[in-house]
């Protein structure tokens, strides 16, 4: 019988000391929940967003000190890479809790009990990005996919968000299924679950045919298209934190996993996944664009516009490159603040109104200069317009594209930023233009307004001054310097820029 012992030295559990800390922190936010019935939902709010503070700044000092290793024969590994994608996720949840205080405000029971699902979800999410095999990859995503499978349905009064529960829960078991189906097939081929270990490994028609279905499993949670269709009724059926959650978070834990799968395990295969990336970058973006000047709803609006964002951040997945990866982590920075802030005025609206109709935005500069202002911040830097955030990304995922001469696609991503500037200016006519049917003023809350001014601040942050954060993302991949066809002389750029 062969035996085995597993143990963890100290340094072992520093690499983890994140995620312990988190799931320890989300057991007592639960334990003060069950023991203090009469305790305020925002204290646990507030106790939420403490704990993810921690997690920040233990994650920050980790990136500053450059902090590295592997755990349980490399399942596990903590890389600059994982460390960025765990500081976009931590920081995405603290704004996110922020902007649910007053929405959970309205539920009539389980208020406690979101914000232990919120931390758990957020939780997973950190295990995808130090994923380094596929076994690890189905675990983590199955877990944090967990949380999301209630707080979708969490108003349970409310049959738009059960409907959105229900597609969410089936397709969500159906992508499981084509996910465990593609890692058997991998492991069948290859003999190994571990990424670097399929490094060089001969093609096949059972190993393609496997790393089709993962990627249609990843898709998913990307939201690129075809595999987009639970995302519009999803997002207009959910609360609008969770909408606003499931908007960014995942997206950027699943792009880890993408990164790590075709830049490390699939690069000898590099011609033929660039192709895969265009068809689905061009797809992406041109339906999601055109179909979001048709919507009503700013939510479902904001939901096509985020399908069409995916497909700007294929744009560099499809270059296939050292700069490309650079590019897609400075793109998710600059989406993160855009979005997020675009759901919390959604939030602060939604919450006076009683309404997501685009109609009702008419006239809010009138009700709210402020909130009118930050929207149209919002809104432009997704379209990309300078000198705001969102500007400087697609800048940077097109000069990556440049390189590899995907001129196609280029022509494809400027059409849709024309595209893209007329359904986002139909918002900004209504409330700047358009005469509000109740001219009362729209006055917000503390934490609300706090989410919305971090959005703003990042936003324009990113736009005026981007190069340490493109240093940043530079840094967080030096480990591709070497894979698919590009070299540690990648051009950044800032130099483009002048910086």
């Amino acid at each position: 019988m062969m035996t085995f012992s597993l143990t963890l030295s100290g340094s072992d559990l520093l690499l983890l000391a994140p995620e312990i800390f988190l799931t320890l922190w989300f057991c007592l936010v639960l334990a003060v929940d069950f023991s203090m019935k009469e305790i305020n939902h925002k204290t646990l709010a507030y106790l939420s967003v403490g704990g993810l503070s921690v997690t920040l700044l233990n994650l920050i000092w980790f990136d500053l000190s450059g902090v590295e290793g592997a755990l349980f024969r490399n399942m596990f590994v903590l890389d600059q890479l994982a460390i960025f994608f765990k500081i976009f996720i931590v920081l995405a949840t603290i704004l996110v809790v922020l902007m649910s205080i007053d929405y959970v405000r309205n539920f009539r029971v389980f208020k406690g009990e979101y914000y232990v699902l919120v931390l758990m979800s957020a939780l997973g999410m950190m295990f995808m990005a130090s994923a380094q095999d596929l076994l690890s990859v189905f675990v983590t995503l199955e877990f944090s996919t967990f949380g999301f499978y209630i707080l979708v349905a969490y108003l349970r009064e409310d049959m738009r968000s059960s409907e959105a529960g229900l597609k969410f829960f089936i397709l969500g078991v159906f992508v499981a299924g084509l996910l465990a189906y593609g890692i058997s097939l991998v492991y069948g081929e290859t003999g190994t679950l571990i990424f670097s270990e399929m490094v060089g490994t001969s093609g096949s028609y059972g190993l393609a045919i496997g790393f089709l279905l993962i990627f249609a499993a990843l898709g998913f949670k990307i939201g690129a298209v075809p595999f987009h269709s639970w995302i519009p009724d999803t997002y207009q059926g959910s609360p609008t934190p969770v909408t606003a959650f499931l908007s960014i978070a995942p997206k950027g834990a699943a792009l880890a996993i993408l990164i790590r799968m075709f830049y490390v395990a699939l690069a000898t295969f590099k011609p033929m996944w660039v192709l895969l990336f265009v068809v689905a970058s061009i797809l992406s973006m041109t339906y999601g664009n055109i179909v979001a000047i048709a919507q009503k709803n700013i939510k479902r609006l904001l939901a096509y516009s985020g399908i069409a964002q995916i497909g700007n951040v294929m744009i560099g997945l499809a270059a296939g490159t050292k700069q490309g990866s650079d590019a897609i982590m400075f793109y998710l920075l600059t989406y993160l603040f855009a979005n997020l802030g675009a759901f919390a005025v959604v939030i602060g609206v939604s919450n006076l109104i009683k309404s997501d109709e685009i109609e009702d935005y008419s006239g809010l500069n009138r009700r709210s200069p402020f909130l009118a202002a930050a929207m149209l911040i919002f809104l432009l830097s997704l379209a990309g317009v300078p000198p705001l955030a969102g500007f400087i990304g697609k800048l940077y995922i097109f000069v990556a594209a440049m390189e590899q001469e995907l001129y196609t696609l280029l022509i494809v991503g400027l059409v849709n930023i024309v595209i893209s500037m007329y359904y986002y200016l139909i918002v900004v006519k209504k409330m700047y233009i358009s005469e509000p049917t109740d001219p009362s003023p729209l006055i917000i809350s503390t934490p609300l307004k706090t989410a919305v001014c971090i959005g703003i601040a990042g936003t324009l942050f990113l736009g005026i001054y981007p190069k340490p954060f493109i240093d940043w993302a530079v840094s967080a991949t030096l480990m591709f310097s070497n894979l698919a066809g590009q070299t540690a002389a990648t051009q950044s750029v800032s130099s483009l820029l002048g910086g």
